[in-house]
């Protein structure tokens, strides 16, 4: 996926709304969860804190996070002699720092 943004919502003109915002947000995935995480924080960082659209991207921000790094289970429990691989939860957090770079 790409991190690049539809042409529309990168004009300087386009008044971001909160359906901007659920259109990033679609059907997410763990895999997919922190490129569309970043997309949404470039969408409402210039926005001000009581924007109903910057309050839906920060809720969808957490929530893409915590996809991203701990939803998903990788490989099968049940498989007999061999242990599922470990979640990304399991590894150390990333900083805040590095979360939207």
């Amino acid at each position: 996926m790409s991190e690049a943004e539809h042409p529309i919502r990168r004009s300087t003109t386009h008044a971001v709304t909160v359906d901007d915002v659920r259109q990033l947000m679609g059907a997410s995935t763990p895999h997919f969860a922190l490129q569309i995480r970043n997309r949404i924080a470039r969408l409402i960082g210039g926005l001000p804190a009581d924007h109903p659209a910057r309050q839906e991207g920060e809720r969808e921000i957490a929530r893409l996070t915590r996809l991203g790094f701990s939803g998903e289970t990788r490989g099968l429990k049940g498989e007999e002699g061999l242990p599922p691989l470990p979640s990304l939860s399991e590894a150390p957090s990333p900083s805040s720092d590095d979360q939207l770079h």
